[in-house]
């Protein structure tokens, strides 16, 4: 077993202990596929990154390098995209293992992703997923998987965004952010009610109505990937972004996702 260097990071946020942390693990050849898993469930966080260099050589690789393999970890799964991560993984390469340039290709399963340094920022190019209409199978099919999740809540449209597994479900117009915020979703109940075969997360959504500072509110939950609730998902707008862009008739999205505090 080799010695790995871990760096946990604390994505989307300038704070440390907020936001949503993310572990990253720098690797310089290959690693069996099941010491990554072994590691990410000891990590327990809800994604693990391994990076490693793909065109660089020298004592440096990470120093010259742009393109690299980049794979993502649940506690019990391996994923195909995971934003947080990514974000996490670039800041390491960027801050703490002396890559001179200002942009890098990761190879992973969703594809090429871009990531470039834009002042202080971290600028992330991520593909649109769109979610489509369900036949009526799938959707008698996945009924009690959006029951467990909304808690009684009603429903106003149901999509299923086939290249990640994730079911969109709008909720009624009626609700605004504070009450997606208070949503107690069934877990276990979501996991009885699906085996993971068509769907493996969900996201909830309302839009931003009056609210001057977000289009759209949103919340995920995975439990079927080992992760309940995800605080801040970049996949999830893969396929937010190109909904709301659609509903609201603009190209520039400010949303938020938001998460639910037990009380003290």
């Amino acid at each position: 077993m080799p010695r790995l260097p871990i760096f946990t990071v604390d994505a989307f946020s300038s704070q440390p202990f907020s936001g949503n942390p993310a572990a990253v693990v720098p690797l310089t050849q290959e690693l069996d596929t099941s010491i990554m898993q072994k590691v990410a469930t000891e990590m327990n966080l809800s994604e693990t990154a391994y990076v490693r260099p793909l065109d660089a050589g020298g004592d440096n690789p990470w120093a010259s390098c742009s393109r690299y393999s980049l794979r993502w970890f649940t506690p019990i799964k391996e994923i195909p995209l995971c934003g947080h991560a990514t974000l996490a993984t670039a800041h390491v390469i960027f801050n703490n293992l002396g890559h001179s340039g200002g942009q890098v290709d990761f190879e992973t399963l969703s594809g090429t992703l871009t990531v470039r340094k834009d002042g202080d920022q971290i600028v992330m190019d991520f593909p649109n997923n769109e979610a489509t209409s369900l036949t009526d199978e799938e959707a008698q099919r996945l009924k009690s998987l959006v029951i467990a999740t909304c808690s009684g809540m009603t429903v106003q449209e149901v999509l299923l965004c086939r290249t990640l597994k994730y079911l969109l479900v709008r909720l009624d117009d009626c609700y605004s952010s504070k009450d997606l915020e208070e949503l107690l979703p069934d877990f276990s109940g979501m996991k009885r009610a699906h085996d993971g075969s068509q769907v493996m997360a969900v996201i909830v959504t309302v839009p931003g109505k009056k609210d001057l500072l977000y289009h759209a509110f949103s919340r995920f939950f995975a439990p079927l990937y080992g992760v309940d609730e995800d605080p801040v998902t970049g996949s999830a707008h893969t396929v937010l972004g190109p909904y709301w862009a659609k509903h609201l008739n603009t190209n520039s999205l400010t949303s938020k996702l938001i998460t639910f505090t037990l009380p003290h």
